[in-house]
């Protein structure tokens, strides 16, 4: 039977291990400096841990802790209980969520070849990019590729919106085009003005998806290295789908094209 975990109880905001949490769920960078994330509220840390992944800490607001669920601290390192005006100032929420824990990044790999893809191209809005990250998850795709200028995938705000995604795709960023040579697969890019019909066209599979920057659209490299342009079909006459609301069409016509 193993050990239960340690609790430590923190009272000084100027306490090291805290300032370095304030730090990690307030700054973009620090999940990939610090090599972890904090997942806030239960409903990421029951995610992460549905997909049997094992927080290295689970933080309790002191009001909170007497009725937190036992599972929540099992096989966890440690047990932080901070006062309620402590985890307020390091929450990210309008409401603060009481309870959250610190996960171990995954180690980066290499990209995955013949595995269904979406490519983020400088697509720099964080709720975009959660947002994508969710569909590509309910429509069964298996890694997510941020090339450089793509907002942090790990940061706070993409894992709100997120919901839970990031636990079950595999998601490499910081990658420049070359490195995406090793897919194996066609490349398959948007176009608001030109390509085929999307509901027209017959789709490969797999494939990979390749979403372009909210203004610039997809590069000029990636278009000339892609195997098909398409568009959507917009008869209500608007210039452009949001870049989050044409990922979820496309990646759902892929799904749907495996009937």
């Amino acid at each position: 039977m193993s050990e239960p975990p340690r609790i430590q109880h923190i009272t000084s905001r100027d306490n090291p291990w805290l300032k370095d949490l304030r730090k990690l769920a307030q700054d973009n960078a620090a999940p990939r400096r610090q090599g972890r994330v904090w997942i806030e509220g239960d409903h990421l840390y029951r995610a992460a841990q549905s997909r049997g992944l094992k927080p290295q800490t689970v933080v309790y607001a002191e009001s909170f802790h007497p009725q937190a669920p036992p599972a929540w601290s099992e096989g966890v390192e440690q047990v932080v209980v901070l006062p309620d005006a402590l985890f307020d100032a390091i929450s990210n929420l309008e409401s603060p969520a009481r309870m959250g824990g610190v996960l171990k990044l995954p180690d980066a790999a290499a990209p995955q070849t013949g595995v269904a893809t979406v490519i983020l191209d400088r697509v720099q809005d964080a709720g975009n990019v959660g947002s994508i990250l969710r569909s590509a998850a309910a429509f069964g795709f298996r890694q997510v590729l941020a090339l450089k200028g793509t907002a942090a995938l790990w940061s706070p705000k993409v894992l709100r919106a997120g919901m839970g995604a990031h636990f079950t795709l595999a998601l490499l960023e910081g990658l420049s085009e070359p490195e995406l040579d090793g897919l194996d697969m066609p490349l398959v890019v948007t176009s608001s003005h030109r390509g085929e019909w999307l509901h027209k066209v017959a789709l490969p599979d797999p494939c990979a998806w390749v979403l372009g920057h909210e203004g610039q659209g997809v590069s000029p490299g990636l278009e000339a290295r892609a195997s098909l342009s398409v568009r959507i079909a917009q008869p209500g006459g608007e210039e452009s789908l949001n870049v989050a609301a044409a990922a979820a069409i496309c990646l759902h016509a892929s799904a749907a094209a495996k009937g």
